[in-house]
């Protein structure tokens, strides 16, 4: 069956998709330790945070009209999901060590 219709009635498909990248990057936040920013739900966040960012910024601001959507819509993330982890991670740590006792330094 062939979709008929506008090409840009279907633009929310590359934000679902942007989602699930972060969703899938977000998976491997159990492969290293809980010291993200508001913990494992913080880590979530970060992830489809950065993943919904860079989606819609790179590689030019909007949401592409293209259903369905390419690879370039899937890759754009991979990076904006990672960095908003890592960001997250070291936010984390950082708070976590000026808020613990001195004594426990």
């Amino acid at each position: 069956m062939v979709a008929t219709g506008n090409p840009g009635d279907h633009r929310p498909m590359s934000v679902f998709v942007w989602v699930m990248i972060g969703v899938a990057i977000w998976h491997a936040c159990v492969l290293v330790p809980d010291r993200f920013y508001g913990g494992i739900v913080g880590a979530f966040l970060a992830a489809v945070g950065g993943a919904l960012a860079t989606g819609y910024l790179l590689p030019e601001p909007g949401i592409p009209p293209h259903n369905p959507p390419g690879i370039g819509e899937a890759l754009w993330q991979i990076p904006g999901s990672i960095a908003a982890l890592v960001a997250a991670y070291v936010y984390g740590v950082r708070h976590e060590r000026r808020s613990a006792p001195e004594d426990a330094r």
